[in-house]
């Protein structure tokens, strides 16, 4: 599974403890683009960057490949979206992965790409 950069950011708030959990379980990998944007948040204090980098540190950090650039350029010209979406659904296709998003809408319309929100799964199990 992928992290897309809003799981992470949730994930270092200090009341996210099972959306970390859920992580360690789950999550396998992270786009470049991820780690950037997260560690490049402009509110991120300083109880959240140990937290993020606790969490980069078990989990696989996917770099850029011409292949991701190819997939990230076709998805643009299909539909307006931000580079960064583009490259990180990209590299969800590119390696198979499925996609952990709280922002599902901005990615369904892509096909082949499986999402899952593990923030709506939580709310679920505690209703």
């Amino acid at each position: 599974m992928l992290l897309d950069s809003n799981i992470v950011i949730y994930a270092s708030r200090s009341d996210s403890t099972n959306l970390r959990q859920f992580i360690r379980i789950h999550a396998l990998a992270a786009s470049i683009v991820s780690y950037i944007e997260a560690f490049g948040y402009h509110n991120l204090v300083k109880e959240e960057r140990l937290v993020l980098e606790e969490l980069f540190r078990d989990i696989e950090l996917l770099r850029l490949t011409d292949e991701i650039v190819d997939i990230s350029i076709e998805l643009r010209q299909q539909r307006r979206m931000g580079l960064g979406d583009a490259i990180i659904a990209a590299t969800a296709l590119a390696h198979n992965h499925t996609l952990l998003t709280h922002n599902t809408r901005d990615f369904q319309w892509i096909e082949g790409l499986d999402l899952q929100d593990p923030l709506e799964e939580q709310e679920q199990l505690n209703t």
